[in-house]
């Protein structure tokens, strides 16, 4: 495989929009090093981490893997390095998880095989493959080179970019599972990818910037206030993705069945809204998953915030889990709610003077709709 042909595929899959993270241990080193000397890699590489020790392997695990090279290892680094890809990225960029784990050769010989498998994880797509390599016949120079160009196609592939170089190699185990959308949300609820994005097309945001402007809610419905609230939201933000974001989980409920997902879901493709469903109720986890985001919520919800009835009644609980919402840099947008036929804003409350910097205020001339989704249903008798 040439130096141009390997650039040739770098190119294509720097100029594809998927962007990815890369967990490798035990070889395809050349690969990182493919990746980043060929302009256009920060449109793609969101980071490579190489766990190459054994406490590092533990620690990106969290366990000891049964064994440490195998198809199940790889699969386990696809997943977390997908995960892994969620947070950093872009919004609405698909993203590519990748995991390798080698066993080549080494300065003394080892007993068993030289291998390596390596896995591909997108949000449809989980692809494994493990290659057992013909011990003495390469050094292990070669060797890591052999592996770096497998992964370099599997990578390219699941980047949707054709990559139609000869490795070397005939024989390779190759395991392949596509997953629909019922098995996706599926997934999220039972904690195994961290969100899912709905991106629809006829959203016409054109932010480039990696902030979000979050509205979250159950949405049981969606309603002109929460277009509205979000809208206003954005405009005092300035630069910022706007979007709705739904958890599938609940902190006191059951959590919301695969046909009750798709449903809510099924309002925001008719106005052309992006949603996010994600499996944290709590807004401290929401900051976690989204960092420096900005979210909207009412006063009512900010009441709830700073109240220490919600942290065990401690209040040095409450104002540690705040600021450690703060240290990632996220704020709290606040609309005014009408509370017990009360009309509340955020000047009604007694924020922390730690905090004060963390909550906005939205005007109440900017934004008021007294109305709610629970009024909504009493309505129609729902």
């Amino acid at each position: 495989m040439t130096e141009a042909c390997i650039r040739a595929v770098v190119e294509s899959v720097h100029s594809s929009s998927n962007q990815a993270v890369l967990y490798l241990a035990g070889g395809a080193s050349l690969v990182i090093g493919w990746l980043l000397s060929v302009p256009g890699a920060s449109n793609t590489v969101l980071e490579a981490v190489v766990p190459y020790s054994r406490m590092s392997m533990i620690q990106l695990l969290g366990k000891i893997p049964a064994r440490f090279c195998s198809q199940q290892t790889a699969e386990e680094m696809a997943l977390l390095s997908y995960n892994r890809a969620l947070k950093l990225s872009r919004l609405g960029y698909p993203v590519v998880g990748l995991g390798f784990t080698g066993s080549l050769a080494s300065t003394s010989p080892k007993l068993g095989d030289h291998r390596f498998c390596l896995s591909t994880r997108t949000a449809d797509r989980l692809w494994v493959s493990t290659v057992t390599l013909s011990k003495g016949l390469r050094t292990r120079e070669q060797e890591d080179k052999v592996s770096s160009h497998i992964l370099l196609k599997a990578m390219a592939n699941a980047c949707g970019v054709t990559a139609t170089f000869d490795t070397g190699l005939t024989e390779s185990d190759e395991c392949e599972k596509h997953f629909d959308e019922d098995e996706q949300l599926e997934q999220l609820i039972n904690g195994k990818i961290c969100f899912k994005i709905y991106p629809f097309p006829s959203d016409t945001n054109t932010s480039s910037s990696e902030r979000k402007i979050i509205l979250s809610g159950s949405f049981n419905p969606l309603h002109d206030g929460h277009l509205k609230l979000l809208e206003v939201a954005a405009s005092i933000c300035g630069d910022g993705y706007p979007c709705f974001e739904i958890s599938a989980v609940n902190a006191d409920k059951p959590p919301l069945s695969v046909s009750q997902i798709k449903d809510r879901v099924k309002q925001f493709e008719k106005f052309g809204k992006t949603v996010i469903i994600s499996n944290q109720p709590f807004f401290y986890k929401k900051a976690e998953l989204f960092p420096g985001s900005a979210f909207v919520i009412g006063a009512d919800t900010a009441a709830r915030l700073i109240n220490p009835k919600y942290y065990d009644g401690n209040y040095k609980k409450m104002l540690e889990i705040l600021l450690g919402c703060k240290n990632t840099g996220c704020t709290f947008l606040v609309g005014g709610r009408n509370v017990d036929g009360t009309f509340k804003v955020l000047e009604d409350l007694d924020i922390p003077e730690e905090l004060r910097d963390v909550f906005i205020s939205i005007p109440e001339e900017r934004f008021r709709m007294d109305i709610s989704s629970t009024e909504i249903r009493k309505s129609l008798g729902i």
